[in-house]
């Protein structure tokens, strides 16, 4: 992740770890993988943790929209509500943004969302003014980077149509702060982080008054782990959803971890590979000219011949090799001769440096599309990624903007985009192996069987491959009776797919249908 970002997650995004060598300069660090990630810090005296008085403070602001000729009325709410302890001491102030309809008469057929990124230690800024809000950033048409001063437009895709929306900061995110004399490492963890979300969540169906309310999450990026564990915990607390929206996914960490001895990484981002390298226009002819032909054909290899090649580690003959190697330079645009010095092996970093070396381009690591330009032509990765370079400075900004000018929420405090400042990040329970939350999706949908879930992926996203994403909801093991209560839709754009305005677009429709099968009017 970047200093005050996603990965987009940005956003946004998930970031492991045991990818840490492969963060271009001036990233925020990512969280450790669970076997080399720190123990929860002892609890030290209280006056070593500053913080800002913990109050509450609601603004409400009213607005409307059109969408699609329909005219919305609806009212805004940002403000802060305080977690407390069974002393009525407060323990945090959560930072949110709400959206409510006015028109509604029966909240108990209104559904309500509950959204947030990832990082860990990203806003929800991302899904806020990128896709799901009344107003969204301007960018280029592909996501493009646009020139400051930056713009906003009414969101024409916004699911307001359809559900109220929650845009939750998880503490010390956004104007998220611990209490004052509080230790904030409480809420930098897997656990801690569940906890203080699903705490919220149930504050704010309280004091809303929205229990009787069809409930859904909406997640990115790291914020898809956190949807996946949220659905347990809130379901051991009495809250059952309805459905969950995950966009760019990563619930099993292995799926996406570089580290000595796991090849199921590389299996899984090779269809991403080629994507990148169709895109850039460096496949063979015959695959060149349909992307899904290309992509069919990087799954059946990567599944198959690679996979046995890979699993034949050191014993592998020299045939094989060779075979594996022209294969993969077919399927990925590199050169066979450094496909075989990689060991077969090509890590992004290395994936996203090498690609374009001879044009001195470097592409992005949550948008494959996107490219940079490194000072070093030769290095062995990039110095920094471009695709988070092209929303960085304009959703700081606007949001800035937006919060203080329309919403009127008034403070001084630093708006945490994304921040480093909750590393490191405790992964409890899960210490010493790869965190996965699958296994708490499948047990809140076999015991919530009316449970539904969307899952949304980009062609173009090397922070959370599709196929890795593919590979987890296969292994859910899920009950056949269930399947049908997962579906995966697909967009050629990265890991904030919505970006890309016609990806935009479909994500809304997606996500119509999807709220309308899921809960009974």
């Amino acid at each position: 992740m970047l200093r005050h970002f996603l990965v987009v997650s940005l956003l946004l995004s998930a970031a492991l770890g045991a990818q840490r060598a492969e963060r271009p300069s001036g990233q925020t660090p990512k969280p450790e993988t669970p076997s080399t990630a720190a123990a929860q810090p002892p609890a030290a005296p209280a006056t070593q943790f500053p913080a800002p008085p913990a109050v509450e403070q609601l603004i409400k602001t009213q607005h409307s929209i059109t969408v699609r000729g329909q005219k919305i009325a609806y009212t805004a709410t940002a403000g802060t509500l305080l977690l407390k302890k069974e002393d009525d001491k407060p323990s945090a102030s959560i930072f949110f943004v709400a959206y409510t309809r006015d028109d509604v008469t029966d909240k108990s057929k209104r559904p309500v969302q509950f959204t947030f990124n990832g990082g860990p230690g990203s806003s929800s800024v991302w899904l806020h003014m990128g896709a799901f809000g009344p107003k969204r950033v301007v960018l280029g048409p592909e996501g493009q980077q646009p020139a400051p001063p930056y713009q906003m437009v009414e969101n024409e895709d916004t699911p307001l149509v359809f559900t109220d929306m929650v845009f939750i900061d998880p503490v010390t995110t956004g104007f998220s702060r611990n209490a004052p004399g509080e230790n904030p490492a409480q809420f930098h963890g897997v656990e801690g982080d569940l906890d203080s979300v699903a705490d919220f969540i149930r504050l704010y169906l309280t004091r809303f008054e929205r229990w009787s309310s069809p409930k859904f999450l909406a997640g990115e990026s790291y914020g898809t782990t956190r949807a996946a564990g949220l659905s347990q915990v809130l379901l051991q607390r009495g809250i059952y959803l309805n459905g969950i929206t995950l966009i760019s996914s990563i619930l099993n960490f292995e799926t996406a971890s570089f580290a000595t001895g796991n090849d199921l990484s590389y299996i899984l981002f090779l269809p991403t590979y080629t994507a990148a390298a169709w895109y850039h226009k460096k496949l063979p002819g015959d695959l060149q000219g349909d992307l899904q032909k290309a992509i069919a054909e990087s799954k059946r290899f990567a599944a198959g011949e690679y996979t046995l090649a890979l699993m034949k580690g050191d014993k592998i003959g020299a045939q094989d090799r060779t075979s594996a190697a022209k294969q993969l330079a077919r399927l990925t645009g590199l050169s066979q001769r450094y496909i075989e010095l990689s060991n077969l092996r090509v890590t992004i970093g290395r994936f996203t440096k090498e690609l374009l070396r001879d044009d001195r381009r470097t592409i992005g690591r949550y948008d494959s599309r996107l490219e940079g330009i490194d000072l070093d032509a030769a290095g062995e990765r990039g110095e920094y990624d471009p695709s988070y370079s092209a929303v960085q400075g304009a959703f700081t900004a606007m949001f800035n903007d937006y919060v203080r000018g329309e919403l009127n929420y008034q403070t001084d405090l630093p708006y945490e985009i994304l921040t480093g400042k909750v590393q490191p990040w405790n992964y409890g329970r899960y210490q010493n192996q790869y965190l996965n939350v699958a296994e708490g999706l499948r047990q809140a949908m076999t015991q919530n069987p009316n449970l539904r879930v969307l899952v949304v992926n980009g062609y173009y996203d090397l922070a959370t491959p599709f196929f890795a994403t593919e590979y987890t909801m296969n292994h859910l093991g899920l009950d056949p009776t269930l399947s049908g209560h997962v579906s995966l839709t697909y967009c050629d754009a990265g890991h904030m797919l919505y970006t890309k305005k016609s990806c935009l677009d479909s994500l809304y429709q997606a996500m119509s249908g999807f709220y309308a099968g899921s809960f009974a009017k």
